[in-house]
């Protein structure tokens, strides 16, 4: 799921997401990916993004589920890079509004409705742990974001909706077999493994504005070690990174010292042979890891119910996810 985080200084960290981002809150499912989705243009001010039966998707609904998320990326990303990940954050809040849409409208089939003393107790809940009770500050607050008490009102009772719909539909917990539970243990062992270390090498280069250039440099330093260069004299002369003077030595890195992406790669590498090219928030990396030192594994007995707990939860997203499917299979649904 998308993480949305808000911008209003007026706002506590957690009554923003509940305000500003209501509309995503409860959609912990698993979006039905469509290639077809085209981001919308963030330079419309409003428009239909989807139509959903008789409903519309806006793009400023889509807006306020990725302006944050898209300010994030413009930190970490540039160029083409850029262009890909905002697409894939717009159409992933698209997706997700569809489905939340979807949900509400099989509600309605119900004809089930959510009795307005729940909304007003999730709405006191707020001001009370929020604003210490001040409701006269809540008002003003939600007031600066744009947001009336009728629209509020309206977004958490369509959030109740949803996450009424989600338990309506996975009853009870999935049973897992053992033998399930013993395969993703041994597939996974390295989750359970603590103070395993490799002896790191690095060579990064910053795609900075000239991404395409850089990519081309790389390809030439990695073929010069592949040729036979010696990776430490390439690291000192072409290294963006600050292990640079010391050719590119990081010493022995443990897990958790670097960031999953680049810890998953690093961990999973073979002893002595030159990394292709890793391209990572911008930048291109070439990786050599010169030593490993194994760690120390959890039995299965400790880790078991943990397991069990990942795997109903990915149960019960599956339910979730053939639910929205056979939704889905039944709407009218188009894109713009």
């Amino acid at each position: 799921m998308l993480d949305l985080a808000g911008s209003a200084p007026s706002l506590s960290r957690n009554f923003q997401k509940a305000v500003k981002h209501l509309l995503l809150i409860a959609l912990a499912l698993i979006s039905i990916p469509l290639a077809r989705v085209q981001a919308a243009d963030a330079q419309v001010l409003d428009g239909v993004a989807a139509v959903v039966n008789n409903d519309v998707v806006t793009f400023s609904q889509v807006r306020e589920l990725t302006t944050a998320i898209e300010n994030a990326a413009k930190a970490n990303f540039s160029g083409a890079a850029l262009t890909e990940k905002i697409k894939e954050v717009r159409t992933r809040a698209v997706n997700d509004l569809i489905d939340r849409q979807l949900i509400i409208q099989e509600f309605r089939t119900m004809k089930a409705s959510i009795p307005p003393h729940v909304v007003n107790d999730r709405i006191n809940t707020i001001v009370r742990e929020e604003f210490g009770g001040d409701r006269a500050a809540f008002l003003k607050t939600i007031a600066a974001q744009g947001y009336t008490m009728d629209r509020l009102r309206k977004m958490e009772e369509e959030k109740i909706i949803v996450q009424a719909m989600r338990a309506r539909e996975v009853k009870g917990d999935p049973i897992i077999p053992a033998g399930r539970v013993e395969s993703y243990y041994r597939e996974h062992l390295q989750e359970w493994t603590t103070n395993d270390e490799v002896k790191l090498r690095m060579i990064k280069i910053a795609g900075g504005g000239e991404p395409d250039k850089k990519l081309k440099m790389m390809k030439e330093i990695r073929g010069k070690i592949v040729g036979g260069a010696d990776f430490g004299d390439m690291a000192r002369i072409y290294s963006d990174d600050s292990t640079q003077d010391k050719s590119g030595d990081w010493g022995w890195v443990k897990r958790g010292d670097l960031s999953q992406d680049m810890e998953h790669i690093v961990f999973s590498m073979s002893v002595g042979k030159t990394s292709d090219i890793v391209t990572l928030n911008g930048s291109f990396y070439l990786l050599l890891v010169e030593e490993k030192k194994a760690g120390v594994s959890k039995p299965l007995k400790e880790v078991r119910e943990e397991i069990e707990r990942q795997l109903m939860q990915q149960e019960r997203q599956k339910m979730q996810q053939g639910w929205l499917e056979r939704l889905r299979k039944k709407a009218f649904i188009k894109i713009y």
